[in-house]
């Protein structure tokens, strides 16, 4: 038996006919580019203060009393966060908070060991210190959206046409149709199953089959050889996939005329290093493509650079990396999830009146940014599937305790 935690998506009946039988024709513009199935008007970013520089090497620090905050209900919502093995919030390898642009709060706890001895029961387990690099998991999504954002900036590519995937070619694949903005809001129309739970036999849900299994080596062939089930850019096509992301990657380099190392490259130069990120560690599969969709290694203090940058609207220091409205476009409810979020473009939101939205990671991988609040939140660790909406809540609960600016 192969154990994994659940992240169920719900995948239609047909998910499994081949792209001949499909539903072909594609959208009318009007009908590829309706308003979102929730639109409250977008809690405007704040604008960067002067007196604030960005932390390109160290933080600026200031004090929950200067925040305003209930010191001892902060303490006690953080300590039960990093209370070891919680029964709902498992176990938080790193915690950080940032208002107005400096660090309020960062706590560390113990993570499983990440050598042979992780591969026995009961791990021992090591202190998690500012330099550990975190995994990511679906934060990554988040970061590669500002990553194609930087290639719009440059002109390499218009996110409202079709992503022109040389797998897609043949004539009369109703695939062609498939733009990049399909593909960043996963409303592509393509089969997929992002499900890790306990599964006995060999029949692996697609998510795991690319990351782990025997299409490992080549993740962007195998997930962009599923079948059309949706139109693209219809409401029915909305299906979270990891796979999406990975054809997003694998195209970008092709548009860029990159290779693994190019690409490496572009991503250290353009988008990390004007943040100050200098140690990443970014990983690539067999054929060269970025696997955006999953492995991003940061340290929490990057990580909060990673949300800093996005709550300041793409600009570090005056100069803008991210296109004008790009973060907008991207935190902008579109799809409604199952557990009371929703899917913008590589983002995710909520129906709040603070702003809110953020990155989310597998295992309760959490960025969470409030507009309204200058406030970025991020958490790493590991949650069970039964811990992630009560982990998020419980987020919510912290940042809640910071007044709207």
């Amino acid at each position: 038996m192969r154990t994994f935690m659940c992240c169920r998506i719900p995948v239609r009946a047909n998910a499994n006919r081949c792209h001949d039988d499909a539903v072909p024709v594609p959208l009318r513009d009007e009908q590829r580019y309706s308003p979102a199935m929730v639109d409250p008007p977008l809690v405007p970013l704040p604008t960067t203060e002067p007196e604030r520089p960005w932390p390109a090497s160290t933080w600026p620090t200031s004090s929950l009393g200067d925040a305003g905050v209930d010191i001892d209900e902060f303490a006690r919502l953080v300590d039960e966060l990093m209370d070891g093995d919680h029964a709902l919030f498992g176990r938080t390898f790193a915690f950080g908070l940032i208002v107005d642009g400096a660090l309020v709060t960062e706590r560390y706890g113990r993570r499983p060991v990440t050598d042979v001895r992780a591969m026995g029961p009961n791990p021992p387990t090591e202190p998690v210190t500012p330099a550990t690099p975190l995994l990511s998991w679906s934060i990554a999504k988040s970061l590669t959206a500002m990553v194609v954002g930087i290639a719009i900036a440059d002109g390499a590519l218009d996110p409202d046409q079709p992503i022109d995937d040389p797998r897609w070619r043949e004539a009369g694949d109703p695939r062609a149709h498939i733009t990049w903005w399909d593909l960043l809001t996963m409303r592509s129309g393509l089969s997929w199953t992002e499900e890790y739970y306990d599964l006995d036999g060999d029949d692996l849900p697609d998510v795991v089959t690319m990351l782990f299994g025997d299409e490992a080596a080549d993740m962007a062939a195998f997930a962009a050889a599923k079948p059309l089930v949706d139109a693209p850019g219809s409401a029915t096509a909305y299906r979270y996939s990891s796979g999406t992301t990975n054809i997003l990657t694998a195209n970008l380099a092709r548009v860029l005329g990159r290779d693994a190392t190019g690409m490496e490259a572009f991503i250290r130069r353009r988008l990390l290093e004007p943040l100050g990120i200098t140690e990443a560690e970014l990983r690539f599969d067999d054929t060269g493509t970025f696997i955006g969709s999953s492995y991003v290694f940061l340290d929490l203090h990057d990580w909060c650079r990673i949300g800093l940058f996005a709550l300041r609207d793409g600009i570090v220091d005056g100069r803008r990396i991210l296109p004008d409205g790009w973060m907008d476009r991207c935190r902008r409810a579109r799809s409604r999830d199952e557990h009371g979020k929703f899917h913008a473009a590589h983002w995710w939101t909520w129906d709040r009146g603070d702003g809110a939205f953020g990155a989310h990671g597998f295992e309760g991988q959490r960025l969470l940014v409030f507009p309204s609040r200058d406030l970025v939140l991020v958490r790493l660790g590991r949650t069970s599937a039964d811990g992630a909406a009560p982990l998020t809540e419980h987020l919510f609960r912290i940042a809640e305790l910071f007044p709207s600016r």
